[in-house]
This record gives C-alpha cells, structure tokens and sequence, in this order.
C-alpha cells in the first residue's frame, strides 16, 4: 500500500471510525526496548497491541510485561528483515498490517537518520528501493515502510535533543518533511522529564504527527512540576535549538516547552523516589561475604519494609495498576566495586570524579600512615608495595578524560540523567546515602526512570541496567500519550470518557 492509494486513506477512515466509536487505540511500538513509551501509553489508555525489538533481552521484557503468556511477543525481531505483513502474520494479527494498528511509537537510534543526510533523506523515502542495501538508510526506510504499511493516524518519536543539531542537520525537521509528503501535520518539541513528575532530570525530542484527515496541528503536554535546571541543562538546549533560526527564521514545526511555573508541585527527588527501598549495606556485605564477584540474578528476593518512608512517587511506583508491588524486591542488587566502597562514603553530594581523586588521594595518604605506624617505615614510593596498596584505594581514570564520569547523588533534587552505560559501570549514579555507599541498584534505576515495581526485567544485573538506561521514562510517555489522545478525540468529535474507556491510574 503506498499513500497515494485509495486504500491508505480508507485505512485512516476506519480507524477514525473506531475512534468515534469509542475503541481503544491500538500501539505498535518499534524499537521498543524494554518497553517504556509502551507503559507510558498503556498508562494513558491505549492498548499495546506489538513490539519490535532487537535486543533478546529488552524483547522478552517487552513480551512478559505486556503479553504475558504468549511467548510470540517476546521474540526479539530485525526491523531491516520483518516487513510489517510477516510482524503482522507472526504476531497473529492477519495479513493486512494497515488494519490492527491506530498509532505507531518508537524511533530508530538517530544515526539512521544522521548517516543519510539531509540531500537524502527525501530521495530515500520515495526511492527506497535504491537505497536497500545502504546500511546508513536501512532503519529509516523501513521505519518509514512501517508508516506506510501500518496507515497510523499517528505517529510520535523519540530522541535525543541532539536530532536537532547532529552534525549540521536539524533531523526533526527533516523527518517532519518526509511525513508531511507521506500525508501528516507534524511538530517538535524538547520535554523536560523532571517536569513531568519523573525523578530526573532528563532531556528528550519527541516528535508527533496526525494524520491531516484527522486533525490539523499537534500539540504537547503542560508541566506538572517544577525545578530551576542545573545551567547544564540550559547550555545543552542552547546547542540543541541552534539550527532552528537559520536561513528562513524559526522553524514552524519546534514547540517551544511551556515553562514550568513555581507554583506547580515541586518536582520529585531522589529520596522521594528510593527512600522506602531496603538498605543494602556495601561494605557489610563485603565483609559478610554475601556480596562477591559474578552475574547478578534476580533470584534473592529482598524484604520490602518501607511503608513509614514511602512517598507519594513511591506509593505512586508500589499501585501502578497491573504493574503493582509487592511484599518483596526482586532486583535489588548492585555492583561488585571492593575498592571503592570506602571512597563512596566519603564523597558529598553532588561530587564528581575529580573531587573524589582528591579524596581517594587523602585516603591512600592516611593509609601510608597506618602502614608506618604498624611497621616503622612507608613503602618506598612507585615500589612493588607502595603500587599494591594504592591499586586497593586510588581509582586509575585520568580526571582529564573523566571528569563528569562518577557523580555522588544528591538525594533532595532529581537525579541527573540515566544512560545505558549503566550497563557497565554505574558510577554516573552513587546512592546518596554514605551509609550504604555503593551505586544504585538495579530497581532503583527503575524507580529513577519513573518504572512501577510490578515491572519485569528479563536477563541480568548489566542488561537490566542497560534496558532501563535506553527506555522512555513512562510517566513522561504517559504525559505525550494524554496529550496526543486529547487532540485525536477533539479532532473526531468523541468525548475523551468513551475513548479512554479503561485508563490506567498511575
């Protein structure tokens, strides 16, 4: 089916049509992960109809917690080898992929889109033949092939800001001319998700497009919270906005954000988010021998007893429907780091690695120290002994090359943003608590990116991390997702009560 064909728009029809009769809109979310905008939406009152994913880990993960059961869902599936008929026919979903889908979510990774250029992008979406065997254009066609295929009234995409200036290229603006030609009003805007009632604060482009026999404008959703961002933040939408006032003046495709006004709730801290989870002693469990070297499992379930120190974000985590806590934790555990467990408890909040060199440094000076008053004597500097001891306490990394590398939380504001390296080291995220002193858990990742208890992580500790790390925060997904349905049901003339017949509370 192309645009252009009668069949493409009798598609939208029917879809409107359900729309109008009250049905809930139908999600396909490809390059899901393990299934955060997916959450976000389901929250919201869509129903989350499939998946496509790569990964086998963020697959299954997907699959056990929105189509538990059937283990089809699960299947971890390569975009550039699943035509939508074939995701259509495997999932059990019939022939004609323009018919079980209303709304398609997702986004490929942006150098699918940086890889190609501007010159084209546009020659790539209407010759996608020409460019099958380019691997720099493979995701975009076939992302785009799913829009074509599938016939959504609408779309929304996920990014980095860095969509808006990668490498020269406004790449939003760019995917928003290719949609337009494919027959949607579009628009962009960068979302804030601490302001959103995430405990982090994180910076994302989301991109939506309608179909235009549906609507003709989009929009995006008000803030519910508030916080003055760190300056960071600031300079990085700086760079990001840069090629929006070039050549013609601003783009009328960019939303500005609407700012986040004082009066709003203030946004959710890190204590709000973790603080009723159990204490996990590092250095305790060290000594005990109950923390060791090794694959972390999910299978030494943790008493959950925090109900004196639950905040309304964490009993907000523990009721989500469908995705409820428990009376225990499951993936509560944290990184193997011997060395630097003492370091972690004396650093202060907010302490990145070139404050905590200097305190290693001041630790390896008062254990020469020890040494010599034990012995009489220091060992002699860069010698066998001297070397050893300091492997034991001074962390090699070069502060020139790492300085925004290891960061101590601080646990009266939100966190600053969680990345998928997660999955190989977790200094970016120290526990606030010097008490506990060590990195974040695995569930605690969870709870920073706005993921319910009840949620499921298939593998290990590393790709636990890794799949929280890459998700959409659900809470800021629900938001678009709200806003998204607002504009489709006042486009088709329904009321919001019998579309959104069954939301979900959290």
């Amino acid at each position: 089916m192309h645009v252009d064909d009668p069949s493409f728009l009798k598609a939208i029809r029917r879809k409107v049509r359900r729309l109008r009769r009250g049905e809930t809109l139908r999600v396909l979310d490809l390059f899901s992960g393990c299934g955060g905008l997916s959450l976000g939406f389901k929250a919201a009152g869509y129903e989350i109809a499939a998946a496509l994913e790569f990964d086998p880990d963020a697959a299954r993960s997907h699959g056990e917690n929105f189509h538990p059961g059937q283990p089809e869902h699960a299947v971890a599936r390569d975009i550039t080898n699943t035509p939508p008929k074939a995701l259509a026919l495997a999932l059990g979903l019939g022939p004609d992929p323009s018919e079980p889908f209303d709304v398609i979510v997702g986004g490929p990774p942006c150098q699918a889109f940086a890889r190609v250029g501007r010159s084209k992008l546009r020659e790539v979406a209407e010759h996608p033949e020409a460019f099958r065997h380019d691997h720099r254009a493979r995701l975009y066609i076939e992302y785009l092939e799913y829009v074509t295929a599938c016939a959504p009234l609408a779309v929304v995409m996920e990014n980095v800001p860095d969509m808006l200036n990668h490498g020269g290229h406004n790449l939003a603006s760019e995917i928003c001319e290719v949609l337009a030609g494919k027959g949607y009003v579009c628009g962009y805007t960068l979302l804030n998700a601490a302001f959103y009632g995430v405990p982090q604060m994180r910076e994302r482009m989301f991109l939506t497009a309608i179909h235009r026999d549906v609507a003709d404008a989009v929009s995006f959703p008000a803030p519910t919270h508030w916080i003055s961002l760190p300056s960071g933040y600031d300079s990085a939408r700086t760079v990001a906005l840069k090629l929006l006032d070039v050549g013609n003046g601003p783009d009328p495709l960019y939303h500005p954000a609407a700012t986040a006004a004082r009066g709003l709730a203030p946004a959710v801290t890190v204590n709000d988010a973790i603080g009723d989870l159990p204490v996990i002693d590092a250095r305790r469990q060290l000594r005990d021998g109950t923390l060791k070297r090794g694959a972390r499992r999910f299978d030494q379930p943790l008493a959950w007893t925090g109900k004196a120190r639950l905040s309304a974000y964490g009993r907000r985590m523990r009721d989500w429907p469908q995705f409820s806590g428990t009376d225990v934790v499951r993936d509560h555990v944290i990184r193997y780091l011997p060395r630097d467990y003492p370091l972690f408890a004396r650093m202060k909040a907010g302490d990145e690695y070139p404050e905590a060199l200097a305190e290693a440094e001041r630790m390896f000076e008062e254990a020469l120290t020890q040494v010599a008053a034990r012995t009489g004597g220091h060992p002699r500097k860069n010698s066998k002994a001297w070397r050893e001891l300091r492997s034991t306490i001074v962390p090699p990394y070069d502060p020139d090359k790492f300085p925004n590398k290891w960061r101590k939380l601080a646990g009266d504001e939100p966190s600053r943003t969680l990345l998928a390296h997660l999955g190989k080291d977790g200094y970016s995220h120290i526990h606030p608590d010097s008490f506990q002193a060590r990195t974040i858990s695995v569930r605690e990742a969870a709870r920073l990116q706005s993921f319910p208890d009840g949620f499921i992580f298939a593998g290990t500790m590393n790709p636990a991390f890794r799949q929280i790390g890459n998700a959409v925060p659900p809470l800021l997904a629900k938001a678009v997702a709200t806003s998204l349905l607002d504009v489709l049901v006042k486009a088709v003339g329904s009321s919001e009560k019998s579309v959104n017949a069954k939301p979900a509370a959290a």
